[in-house]
């Protein structure tokens, strides 16, 4: 079953095309990352998907119903993190968590919430941090056991602790039922986290994959101490692609098969040698496109 099902979907404001022509889905059970630099369009389709703005075509599903005609029945089984916490500046935590029990009605685990993330409920919102405010955001979508979680950079604010956190208790409520769909620009978090993933570029769905199948776009990294100098006009027509060099010190790149690779430096006497799978980061740059300069949102 598709969790969420997006086809055709276009959002033009005036002349820029934030959303043109994506079509994904997600199916139950998925934890999903929505990748993309700055401007690229996640935030946009996020409030599309929610019904904050309205699409210009295509359609949006959520739990297999309209995402406009019938968001009031869709809101009622998920949560959101927005990437800028909404809340009220002279209410406090209890003050927020009590309209949210209005809604959806009281909490099972709100209690827990409270404890994983250490929130102090009683403080006004005017005088929390932005990692407290952070936390009151992750409760306040969390506190009704959604059936669909939408974050959009969920875990920005939080310490390095409360971002494992974070990560535990999704992949924890994930594996009770949840689906979730987590807009980041950090690369680490969603191979650690997630499932699956789409990259999203200048408006436009470039990539739709497994985390498991990405790491079958090998790309080697390969530091090399010559015994002696030598030239590195000798590699120019070789798979080794140079990424710095100093004298007899080299750092290559090898894509997919390495042995190649191997064979031409064993023609050369080595002090030293050390091959290890490229970061996760540089297959996406490699593949997909994205320089690291724009990689932030």
């Amino acid at each position: 079953m598709n969790v969420i099902e997006i086809k055709n979907l276009k959002k033009y404001f005036k002349a820029v095309k934030a959303v043109d022509d994506i079509s994904l889905n997600v199916e139950e059970g998925e934890i999903f990352g929505f990748l993309g630099p700055n401007g690229a369009g996640k935030t946009t389709t996020i409030r599309l998907m929610l019904d904050f703005i309205h699409k210009q075509e295509g359609y949006i599903k959520i739990l297999g119903k309209d995402s406009h005609h019938d968001y009031a029945d869709i809101k009622k089984k998920v949560g959101y993190i927005p990437s800028e916490d909404t809340l009220y500046e002279n209410w406090n935590g209890l003050d927020h968590i009590r309209l949210f029990e209005g809604v959806y009605g009281k909490s099972e685990n709100l209690e827990e919430l409270i404890s994983i993330f250490d929130f102090d409920p009683k403080r006004k919102v005017i005088d929390l941090s932005s990692g407290n405010k952070r936390k009151l955001a992750i409760i306040l979508a969390l506190m009704h056991k959604p059936k669909l979680l939408i974050s959009d950079e969920p875990t920005s604010g939080l310490d390095p602790l409360l971002q494992n956190r974070f990560y535990e208790t999704i992949t924890r409520m994930n594996k009770e039922g949840m689906t979730v769909f987590m807009s980041s620009h950090n690369l680490g978090e969603v191979e650690r986290t997630c499932t699956n993933f789409g990259i999203i570029k200048s408006g436009k769905i470039i990539a739709c994959e497994r985390i498991a199948d990405l790491h079958h776009k090998k790309i080697f990294n390969i530091d090399v101490i010559f015994s002696k100098t030598v030239n590195p006009a000798i590699f120019n027509k070789s798979h080794l692609e140079i990424i710095s060099h100093s004298q007899n010190k080299y750092t290559f790149k090898v894509k997919k098969d390495i042995n190649e690779a191997i064979c031409i430096l064993a023609k050369y006497k080595l002090e030293n040698i050390e091959i290890y799978h490229a970061s996760l980061e540089d297959i996406f740059m490699e593949f997909y496109g994205i320089s690291k300069s724009n990689n932030n949102n």
